[in-house]
């Protein structure tokens, strides 16, 4: 099971919502390369509102995750494409149900 996650919360900037999900289009397979990243999801959650939400088996693949190609990318671009800076919240999975 997984121990560890994050959720990045993502307001588009208006007229911006295509390039947002263009940008976590060009994310996925970097998210499917990651070895300590065994989960990660892009969500559209309603107008302008993006997210992304990933789950991690140890601490040490979320940091990771945090410094990686991808983090880098979107705090690189975040005054281009949010209203407001991406906000990052660490989680600790106590339990889960999965297929």
């Amino acid at each position: 099971m997984d121990k560890y996650a994050l959720y990045a919360m993502l307001q588009a900037k208006p007229g911006k919502e295509e390039e947002v999900e263009k940008f976590l289009k060009w994310a996925q397979p970097i998210a499917a390369a990651e070895p300590g990243t065994n989960n990660w999801y892009a969500l559209k959650v309603g107008k302008g509102q993006f997210g992304i939400f990933d789950t991690f088996p140890k601490a040490e693949g979320r940091d990771a995750h945090l410094s990686g190609e991808i983090a880098k990318a979107l705090f690189a671009r975040a005054e281009e494409l949010f209203s407001a800076p991406p906000k990052v919240e660490s989680f600790e999975i106590i339990t889960s149900k999965t297929a």
